[in-house]
Order: structure tokens, then C-alpha cells, then sequence
């Protein structure tokens, strides 16, 4: 019988149970170690995974207990060190998106993975959501075409709560929104539009939440929740630095000459994305994104007219689990690289640029609009990823 996959966690927080997913005994699966700051946090796996567990607050300590692999939940602006740490050391790292906050730091991610010959995983679940999957499905069959355009509006009713009342909301741990929220999007967008963007030009600002005064003391333990503050302005206690925008809108023209667009709003009264991809014979569309509530719609006759539900209508099924059930699909996806190494749905490349159009995005909103090219990617890299 082999020997079980031993797997280990960096970060026990809002993404805790994405790990435990992974924790499949019964399938020679075992998360086994956290490395974590916090004794609350530790507590909370202990219960969660079992007391037969390592825990320490120092993550280089999980080196050197014989792990397979490392689910890397830490907050963004770590990402680089503890990723580049591990994959230096041969361990296999699933990495939560964004993979770094800069370019050069995701860079430095490839580069480690590369020379330290170990398995790099991204974890761009949005790559399995139904309404994803349906419209990439629908493309590839050519039901509309070749694809010309696309566009994205993203509207986050809980922006404020999530995002404005901790590091989220302070650029020198985050860089901005369009790395942290956008890079979902902007890699959802590459995938259906099939390229990487090569120029964007954005313009966005702290519109809303610039306005309000109230900060976090010392003492205060703020609890950041995923729900909304109504109306926005009336949100308080926010981080002490709040220096990102809470709108932004970018342009942008992808390698292969398509062009497409993302408008992200943090303070609307709504929470839902809808994707718009247009081809040279029909366009599709989703209304809604959470399983058994949202439908994806097809338009592919000349009709002269408005027509609401267009010419064919999928409707998402029910589903249950994390992110309508992508959360599962994507880690059994990453145990599956772990022990075969079969190609995955995402990859570090795709999770790369996302981060490279989301960095060049936010230059140019904080530049006025300035076109900026984005930075690409050393041929070596390329090459060593698109093999595998």
C-alpha cells in the first residue's frame, strides 16, 4: 500500500476550510500540521482535524516534518515568502489566489518551483464554477463564434465589511482590489476570451469609503465578515490605512486581439458577477452565479429586437458545498496533480497573469488612465510551465 500524502497548512483562516478538505483518510490523504500565529487558530484545527496534529507559529517548521504538500491560506502579501520557502525545500504548495502582489513576486514564485522541481498549484476555483464552466463549454463549441469581446461587472454588496476593515484595504499589503477580488475575474475573462492581456488602461478611486473617519483603535478586535454594512456610508471601525479603490474600471486588449472589460463596484447593493462574451456569431450571457439560482443565456440568431432570454437557456442546477461545490472540485483536482501530475484546468501561468493585468490595472488607474503594458513572462518560465 503506498504511503499516505502528508499535507500541511500555512494559515487557519477564512480559507481553513478549503484544507480541510483535503483531509481524506480513507483516501491516503492526511492534513497532518498548521503553522500559524495564532493559539485561537490552532485550537480551531485541532478541533476541526483531530488532536494527533503538529502546530507551530513558526511555518518553517513544517520543512521538517515529511510533508507531500502545503496549502498556502496566508494573506496575500505573504504568498511570495512562504510559497518560494517551500518550493525551494521540493515540497509540493497549493497556493490561494492571488499568487503574490507584485509581478516580480509571482516571478520569483515560477522561478522557485522551476529550480526546486516541485508541483505548484494555483487555487483559481472560479475555473469550476457552473456558470463558468457552461459559458467556456458553449465557446468551445463555437456556438457563438469566434470570440471578439467580453466584458465582466462585478458588484460586491460586502466590499466594505470584507475588505475595508483589514489589511485588504492598506496597498502596501495588498496592492489593490483588482489583485485580491480581480484576479478571479480578469482570469475568468483570459479563459473564456482565450489570451492574456497585453495593454490596459483603468481609472477607478476610493469613492465611498474615503469618506468615512471611524477607525479601528488598538483594542479593537474587528470581526471581518462577507455580509454588507446598509448604506455603505455608515460603516465603521475601518482599518487604519485605507488607501485602495472601491471602484475601478479597466480596458483591456488581450495577445490574441481581443478586447474586453472590468468594472468592479464595492459598495452595491447587490453581489453577484455577470460575463458578457461576444463572437462573430452570438454572444453569451449569465444572470446570476450561485448554483440553482443564476441561468446562462445564448443569443445566436439576428433578431432585430431586444429578446430577454435569447435562444437557448441553461439553467444552473443546485449544488451544495463551498462555492457552490467548486471549493471540492478544485482541491480534489490539486490531490489528483499531486499524486499524477495530470494537466489541470488552471495553471501557475494563467494565475501569473492575472496578477501581471490586475498590478498593470492599478498603475494605471493610479496614473490617470495612462495605457500601461503589461509585464510579460521570461521565455524560460513559459516554456517550463506549458510543458507541465
Amino acid at each position: 500500500m503506498a504511503e499516505p500524502i502528508r499535507i500541511g497548512v500555512i494559515g487557519w483562516g477564512l480559507r481553513g476550510g478549503l484544507a480541510a478538505l483535503a483531509n481524506r483518510p480513507d483516501e491516503g490523504v492526511e492534513v497532518v500540521a498548521l503553522a500559524d500565529p495564532s493559539e485561537r487558530a490552532q485550537a480551531r484545527f485541532r478541533e476541526k482535524i483531530g488532536e494527533n496534529v503538529f502546530l507551530t507559529t513558526d511555518y518553517k517548521e513544517l520543512i521538517r516534518q515529511n510533508l507531500d504538500a502545503v496549502f498556502v491560506l496566508s494573506p496575500d502579501w505573504l504568498h511570495e515568502e512562504h510559497a518560494c520557502t517551500l518550493l525551494d525545500a521540493g515540497i509540493g504548495v497549493y497556493l490561494e489566489k492571488p499568487m503574490a502582489i507584485t509581478v516580480e513576486g509571482c516571478d520569483r514564485i515560477l522561478s522557485a518551483a522551476k529550480s526546486g522541481g516541485a508541483k505548484l498549484f494555483v487555487g483559481h476555483n472560479m475555473r469550476h464554477f457552473a456558470v463558468v464552466c457552461k459559458m467556456k463549454e458553449w465557446i468551445d463549441e463555437g456556438r457563438i463564434g469566434e470570440v471578439k469581446a467580453g466584458w465582466c461587472r462585478h458588484f460586491i454588496s460586502y466590499g466594505g465589511d470584507a475588505y475595508f476593515r483589514d489589511w485588504h484595504a492598506d496597498r502596501t499589503r495588498s496592492t489593490g482590489l483588482l489583485l485580491q477580488k480581480g484576479a478571479h475575474d480578469i482570469d475568468v475573462l483570459h479563459w473564456l476570451c482565450g489570451g492574456y492581456s497585453e495593454t490596459v488602461s483603468a481609472m477607478g478611486g476610493l469613492t465611498v469609503y474615503g469618506q468615512i473617519q471611524d477607525r479601528q483603535a488598538p483594542e479593537d478586535h474587528v470581526k471581518v465578515e462577507f455580509r454588507g454594512t446598509w448604506p455603505p456610508l455608515s460603516l465603521d471601525k475601518l482599518n487604519p490605512v485605507v488607501d485602495v479603490e472601491d471602484l475601478n474600471m479597466v480596458l483591456m486588449k488581450l495577445d490574441n486581439g481581443v478586447l474586453a472589460s472590468y468594472q468592479q463596484c464595492h459598495y452595491a447593493p447587490d453581489a453577484w458577477r455577470n460575463y458578457t462574451i461576444i463572437g462573430t456569431e452570438g454572444r453569451i450571457e449569465n444572470f446570476g452565479d450561485a448554483p440553482g439560482q443564476s441561468v446562462v443565456r445564448l443569443w445566436n440568431h439576428n433578431l432585430q429586437k431586444f429578446s430577454e432570454k435569447g435562444d437557448e437557456e441553461y439553467e444552473v442546477p443546485t449544488a451544495t458545498g463551498g462555492h457552490g461545490g467548486a471549493d471540492e472540485q478544485i482541491v480534489g483536482e490539486f490531490l489528483e496533480f499531486l499524486r499524477s501530475g495530470t494537466t489541470s484546468v488552471t495553471s501557475p501561468i494563467a494565475a501569473r497573469q492575472s496578477v501581471a493585468a490586475g498590478v498593470a490595472a492599478t498603475q494605471s488607474v493610479r496614473s490617470g488612465g495612462q495605457l500601461v503594458h503589461v509585464e510579460t513572462l521570461c521565455s524560460c518560465l513559459a516554456e517550463h510551465f506549458a510543458t507541465g
